[in-house]
């Protein structure tokens, strides 16, 4: 840390787990998850909030955590795509990604991932283009995106069933 910045005390809970760090303030959120608590499942692609693959929830919605400083998070609740497996196994949208290859290179799945939990969250049941207005804030540039919207549909399918 600078000898010229003041650290920031915070508290976050991430995945179910609550975390105590001095930061700086202008520490990115993204970069907070993946430096200080380990958790690099959430990709730094852009810097710039256009290709989405940082997205995580806070508080239950789905947020860029490169548009956010870590100080932004003090006191709320988090999850990346590592809260998203539960010791059941893997989420619903996480097995359909990979049965009907929703990924290729895999580094936009988890922003990919936790945009489309939001959406189920809200909507068992989304159409083709709700799937594809949830997702715009996401960029792939493998899939060309027609297995991504079958995965979330099949996701969606599990989890209504069960």
């Amino acid at each position: 840390m600078s000898e010229f910045v003041e650290a920031v005390d915070i508290e976050v809970t991430v995945n179910g787990k609550t975390y105590q760090r001095s930061v700086e303030p202008r520490l990115l959120l993204v970069e907070f998850l993946r430096e200080e608590l380990g958790l690099t499942g959430t990709h730094i692609g852009c810097d710039t909030s256009y290709c989405g693959a940082c997205t995580i929830h806070m508080n239950g919605a789905p947020v860029k955590s490169c548009t956010l400083f870590a100080v932004q998070a003090d006191g709320q609740t988090l999850t990346t795509v590592e809260g998203l497996a539960t010791d059941a196994g893997l989420h619903p949208l996480q097995k359909a990604f990979s049965e009907h290859h929703g990924l290729q290179c895999g580094y936009c799945t988890p922003g990919m991932l936790m945009s489309a939990k939001a959406l189920l969250e809200r909507n068992p049941n989304p159409s083709d283009k709700e799937i594809k207005k949830q997702i715009a804030g996401n960029v792939c540039r493998c899939t060309g995106y027609q297995n991504i919207i079958k995965s979330v549909h099949a996701a969606a399918a599990e989890m209504r069933e069960s």
